[in-house]
C-alpha cells in the first residue's frame, strides 16, 4: 500500500437497514425485546425527543406547522413498531397474544396523543 491509497474501510454489517426492518417485520426478534427495548424504551425516547423539539421550536417562534410536523414525525415509526409486535404475537396462545397486543395498542395511543 502506498501513501496515496486510502486505508481499507471496514465492511458494513450484513443487511444494514433493510435487515433491521425485516427482522422486526418477520418476527425474527424475540417479542419481549421488540416490545420493551424497541417500542417502550427507544420508541418512547424518540417520541419525547420529537415533542421537546416541537415545543422548543414553538418557543423560538418557529412556524407552528413545522412544530406540528416534527411532533408527529415519529407516527409512522410508531405504527411500524405496533404492527411488528402485533405480527410477532401470531405464535402465542390467544390470551398471551391479547395481552401483548393490548399493551402495544395502549402504547401506540399514548405515543400518538401525547
Amino acid at each position: 500500500m502506498t501513501q496515496d491509497e486510502p486505508p481499507p474501510r471496514e465492511a458494513a454489517p450484513p443487511g444494514g437497514m433493510a435487515a433491521y426492518f425485516r427482522s422486526r417485520w418477520n418476527g425474527q426478534l424475540p417479542l419481549a425485546t421488540l416490545f420493551w427495548r424497541d417500542m417502550v424504551i427507544v420508541g418512547t425516547t424518540v417520541n419525547i425527543a420529537a415533542t421537546l423539539t416541537a415545543v422548543l421550536l414553538l418557543a423560538l417562534d418557529a412556524p407552528a406547522p413545522l412544530a406540528v410536523a416534527i411532533h408527529f414525525a415519529p407516527v409512522p415509526w410508531n405504527v411500524f413498531l405496533f404492527t411488528s409486535v402485533w405480527r410477532a404475537t401470531a405464535r402465542l396462545r390467544p390470551t398471551a397474544a391479547f395481552a401483548w397486543q393490548s399493551a402495544a395498542a395502549l402504547w401506540l395511543v399514548l405515543a400518538v396523543i401525547s
